[in-house]
């Protein structure tokens, strides 16, 4: 039986091969010519459709919305019989409940996603500054509860901070005058933390070191899963990988962010499958758990053994390519996500790759910006995988300069709805939604037929030194700043 079912798999994937050639070959004209304005906007559709048919509208990881997005992208991929398609399983913090007293009195609080669960009780010490450097947190610090506002660097920076210096819990106070601060740590070692309103935290502060308080966070565990399709055939020592998030956050159907992107890379996934395989692997992945830490993508890498993340010689990232008053951005290869090192060998080249796209095939403008770890290339790049990848735009205002180059409204976001209920189907435009799916499609193209334009690798961390790196991840609250223009006036 075991050399009948061999007999078997063998002949499967001869006849495969000799279908394939009934295909055409690859070449970047052929790809981009399918892909169209009316195949994507109705994708974003369905989207909106998986999270609209839920109660809490949206595709938030844990629930239906995400999980419904999820199968239908596995079986989209699965039924085109072109790749090796598989879930990668995984479990995320989400949820569950928090509580934060001092001096008797219990405070309204937010939990922060990625906190771990437990209670401490102790002093309550204000730290100096913003607790964004090791010297602002005092040694009384050490068995108490660390009281942090928000500020400059990312939460996670504080709470790990906090836990080096001894601190029992941490609270963070808002900066801004609504709401109590939350938002995601991401992954590493913290102890547990909550956030207060600005008003609350301004009271403890004049208040001092001599109240004692106590912090209660509990936290539900939901499980998820990353899609990972790879193309048959061809050489799996050398990798294309591509990625998008599937996930949106809590109160919106996340059609921009990030729908777009991944269904950006779903279309081209659906329109290579017509032509001959690559000479190249092609991997396609779909993130879960973006929104609340990078924790599917991070999960992803910290799985690959040294031998597998060398064989990636470039992952590409795609979170917002559809924004309505868009840029058409280019990962910058001299971002600070590199942290002041030198990129991995390939990143320059990437970069300089989408600019002679754009510039020479698109003939669009483009701009650059700059490339922090705060979406899903951000373990790549701890892992010194070759990175580049695709920007609409998101949240920040709109200049000037941005105007002439790519038109739209100045001093309005790229995103009005990032974040928002309004991140629905309505909140995607068709034109840099197909512009910038073309670009994605000419880089499977070059790159899934040949790494020539790209240096020979260098060896990606061990994994020791990538425990290392993943225990100190970073989340900017903001996805990037803007710069570097180029214009074809």
């Amino acid at each position: 039986m075991k050399n009948h079912a061999f007999i078997l798999a063998g002949l499967g994937t001869l006849v495969a091969a000799v279908l394939s050639q009934d295909l055409p070959p690859l070449t970047s004209d052929g790809l981009r010519a399918l892909i169209t304005a009316d195949a994507l906007m109705a994708k974003a559709q369905v989207l909106e459709d998986h999270a609209y048919a839920t109660p809490a509208r949206n595709r938030f990881v844990g629930t239906p919305g995400l999980e419904t997005s999820l199968q239908w992208v596995y079986d989209t991929v699965t039924a085109l019989d072109y790749y090796d398609v598989s879930k990668q399983e995984f479990t995320v913090n989400r949820g569950g409940s928090a509580a934060f007293s001092a001096a008797g009195k219990a405070y309204n609080v937010a939990a922060f996603d990625g906190s771990p669960a437990g209670e401490a009780k102790g002093r309550i010490v204000p730290v100096a500054n913003l607790g964004c450097n090791a010297t602002d947190f005092p040694a009384s610090v050490s068995g108490a509860i660390a009281l942090v506002a928000r500020g400059t660097c990312g939460f996670a920076d504080k709470a790990r901070l906090a836990g080096a210096a001894g601190a029992r819990a941490v609270v963070i106070y808002n900066n801004l005058a609504e709401g109590a601060a939350a938002g995601g740590l991401g992954s590493g070692t913290f102890p547990p933390t909550v956030g207060i309103t600005q008003a609350d935290g301004q009271v403890l502060v004049a208040a001092g070191d001599g109240q004692d308080g106590s912090v209660s966070v509990t936290i539900n565990t939901v499980g998820t899963y990353n899609i990972i399709a790879q193309t048959r055939g061809g050489d799996a020592a050398n990798v294309l990988q591509l990625g998008a998030h599937m996930d949106s956050v809590e109160v919106c159907a996340g059609v921009n962010d990030d729908g777009s992107g991944s269904i950006g890379v779903l279309e081209t996934a659906v329109q290579l499958a017509k032509f001959q395989p690559p000479r190249n692997t092609v991997r396609f992945s779909w993130w879960s758990a973006e929104e609340v830490g990078l924790v599917g993508s991070t999960h992803y890498v910290k799985s690959l053994a040294q031998e597998e993340l060398d064989k990636i010689r470039l992952y590409l990232n795609f979170d917002m390519i559809a924004s309505v008053n868009w840029l058409y951005a280019i990962y910058a290869s001299n971002g600070t996500g590199f942290e002041g090192r030198p990129p991995p060998p390939g990143v320059v080249e990437a970069e300089k790759m989408f600019q002679e796209y754009f510039v020479d095939v698109a003939k669009l403008n483009y701009t650059s910006f700059d490339l922090r770890k705060a979406s899903d290339h951000g373990p790549f790049i701890d892992a010194k995988v070759p990175t580049g990848g695709l920007f609409a735009g998101g949240s920040e205002a709109k200049t000037a300069e941005q105007v002439a180059l790519f038109g739209g409204t100045l001093g309005a976001p790229s995103d009005p709805e990032n974040h928002k209920v309004g991140d629905n189907a309505s909140n995607v435009h068709p034109e840099p939604f197909e512009a910038m799916t073309k670009a994605i499609a000419h880089a499977v193209a070059l790159y899934g037929n040949s790494f020539d334009s790209l240096p020979p690798r260098s060896p990606s961390l061990d994994k020791q030194a990538r425990d290392l790196q993943f225990g100190e991840v970073k989340l900017p609250e903001l996805l990037c700043g803007c710069q570097q223009p180029v214009s074809l006036a």
